[in-house]
């Protein structure tokens, strides 16, 4: 290596350094973006293809990228957003101690059964303080976190908008530069793709779907805060078969001892016959076998991602672990003879 390589090679990662620090702040919506458009890109193909017999092919692409954005703000972004407010909103109320729960009823059930005097209402003030902490640094944080959210959203309906249009070219840009040979570049880009796909649809898809199903049955049932018990019902699905169970088991137990039993054995049965058939059956369907990841490396990578970059971590963890997996799995294969 002379020294004008040596100089472009230190160079490089100098820049490199200084932009990972300039997006730094913002790193998780940048990464979600890229989620994002690639979930929309077989559809913004499709609809290109589609417009390009009625007008040029770049207007068609801006025009099929500009509905595709404005979509999946309707559908996706404007009811997570909503979700979200809800979700922050109750933790903050149950980290200040103020809960819809008929705590008292159950700290009464328990003491006649063990004789023993629960602090029923101090320990979910404890776990709330504990999450705003976790996920916002502090109640103060909240009001810091949901501006700095607005910016990072903005920014990433931009950023999704221009990887619609140019991602092709930018994915053959990465097998012309790499310096793999072009047979395991191949490999390795398939391999990401079909990682990531099963993850988002085989793992994060199938939870939420479960998740909005047992929303809706704690919803019928009469729980109170089900935005907030759905978001969590959202992250515990993700572990196939008894996930969601913390959730709606206890709240129909919850149910029964407050003599509400028509509402528990209501949500029992439905938990038992809709809930898990919903795992039982949709996953199975959607996972692609050659993407399967162990459902408790999904879950370590979810709460790792929201733990490191916040709520899109829920997205952005999986998805990390699934590359990883898809390039040691490409290494496995193509350089076994190492």
């Amino acid at each position: 290596m002379n020294r004008g390589q040596s100089f472009l090679l230190l160079l490089m990662g100098s820049v490199a350094l200084l932009t990972l620090f300039v997006i730094l702040p913002f790193v998780e919506y940048v990464i979600a973006s890229a989620i994002l458009a690639f979930v929309l890109y077989p559809f913004h193909r499709r609809l290109t293809r589609w417009l390009r017999k009625r007008v040029s092919k770049r207007f068609g692409e801006m025009l099929s990228a500009m509905a595709l954005i404005l979509s999946s703000i309707v559908a996706v972004i404007l009811p997570l957003a909503y979700i979200s407010w809800v979700f922050v909103r109750d933790l903050t109320a149950i980290a200040a101690g103020e809960t819809a729960i008929d705590v008292a009823a159950i700290e009464a059930e328990i003491a006649a059964f063990t004789g023993q005097d629960p602090e029923i209402g101090d320990a979910l003030q404890t776990i709330g303080e504990l999450l705003v902490q976790t996920l916002f640094g502090g109640l103060s944080g909240v009001l810091t976190t949901t501006i700095r959210a607005s910016v990072g959203l903005s920014l990433a309906l931009f950023l999704v908008y221009y990887t619609l249009i140019d991602g092709p070219a930018f994915v053959r840009w990465i097998r012309d530069t790499s310096p793999l040979p072009p047979d395991v570049t191949a490999d390795l880009v398939d391999r990401v793709n079909v990682m990531t796909r099963g993850v988002v649809i085989g793992h994060i898809v199938v939870a939420l779907l479960q998740a909005l199903v047992a929303g809706l049955g704690l919803w019928a049932a009469g729980i109170p805060n089900v935005v907030f018990w759905t978001f969590v019902m959202a992250v515990l699905a993700l572990l196939p078969l008894i996930g969601a169970f913390f959730v709606w088991g206890p709240a129909a137990a919850y149910l029964v001892v407050v003599d509400e039993v028509t509402a528990g054995i209501f949500l029992a049965v439905y938990g038992v016959a809709v809930i898990a058939m919903v795992d039982n059956y949709a996953r199975p369907l959607v996972i692609d076998q050659q993407a399967h990841l162990n459902p408790a490396i999904i879950l370590l990578g979810v709460f790792g991602g929201i733990y490191s970059v916040g709520f899109t971590g829920l997205f952005v963890g999986p998805i990390v672990i699934g590359v990883l997996a898809a390039t040691l799995e490409t290494f496995r294969e193509d350089y076994d003879a190492i």
